[in-house]
């Protein structure tokens, strides 16, 4: 199945516009948009090109640097968006105080991504992605469709009942995976793919936000016997743990084996979910 050639030209048309927006203002939007375009200007130079150029490695590198800082500031974006959907009467003083935290960090975090974002970066990476677009032959690509179905093979095999450590590894690899099926020129087969990839992206992406936010919570606040509060989120991110774990084995996506824990007896299922719904340190990397 070939490449869709003007999607892989528009990618870097639309990158160095998000890139722009960045640098003019870091709303959540524009934070999120330039993390999207930066993941997926890398999908199709690191999977799906057979050859990078010195160009590319080099651009690669810059795009890290700002996405890294960027990711960051998403995190909490996230976190104060999940955080304000919250409608709980318990600890209302709590709640507020927990918010101005995560705002105070986010302009922390912020100020940081502001500094990578001079002008003469900005001018580079502009520079650079022309350049690699200009360079990009779509005839050398590799097919979009099993490259992503080879980067969903490559998930670590589950050896146990589904846990956080596992999820983050289908929402990383489903993400990704996305991305490269996205290049494909489209077909049914390619359709089909890119929406069981989606509507578990979307069940695990929902999930890790409010884990991330629990942990965040949890730090500042204590455990679930200290704060009302805490122990709400951790019901709620435990909750989304099952939902996410039940949305990936419901796909074509995951190994036999989380389908076959997936279908086990009610009892054992209510004992595998607890397993993975404690608050653990998990990479927010995305």
């Amino acid at each position: 199945m070939s490449i869709a050639p003007e999607r892989s030209r528009l990618v870097f048309q639309k990158l160095e516009r998000e890139l722009l927006k960045l640098s003019s203002k870091l709303k959540p939007e524009s934070v999120h948009g330039f993390r999207t375009g930066t993941r997926r200007v890398q999908t199709l130079l690191e999977e799906l090109a057979p050859n990078r150029t010195r160009n590319d490695k080099k651009l690669l590198n810059l795009l890290k640097r700002i996405r890294k800082r960027a990711g960051k500031v998403r995190d909490l974006d996230v976190q104060l968006s999940a955080l304000r959907s919250l409608k709980i009467p318990q600890e209302p003083r709590r709640k507020t105080l927990l918010l101005q935290s995560l705002i105070e960090l986010r302009a922390e975090h912020e100020k940081k991504l502001r500094k990578a974002l001079t002008k003469e970066t900005t001018r580079e990476v502009r520079k650079r992605l022309r350049r690699a677009a200009k360079d990009l032959s779509s005839d050398t690509l590799r097919d979009p469709l099993v490259v992503a179905q080879q980067m969903m093979t490559r998930v670590a095999r589950p050896q146990s009942p589904p846990t956080n450590d596992m999820l983050h590894q289908y929402r990383i690899a489903g993400k990704r995976a996305r991305y490269a099926a996205e290049f494909a020129v489209k077909s049914p087969e390619v359709d089909q793919f890119i929406a069981q990839l989606k509507s578990a992206q979307d069940a695990l992406g929902d999930w890790h936000d409010w884990l991330m936010l629990t942990q965040s919570a949890a730090k500042r606040l204590g455990d679930v016997h200290e704060s009302p509060l805490v122990a709400v989120l951790h019901n709620v991110s435990g909750a989304k743990f099952r939902h996410a774990a039940a949305a990936l084995s419901s796909t074509r996506l995951v190994r036999p084996d989380l389908k076959r824990q997936s279908s086990a007896p009610a009892k054992s299922r209510k004992q595998n979910t607890k397993t993975g719904a404690p608050v653990v340190p998990v990479s927010s990397a995305a």
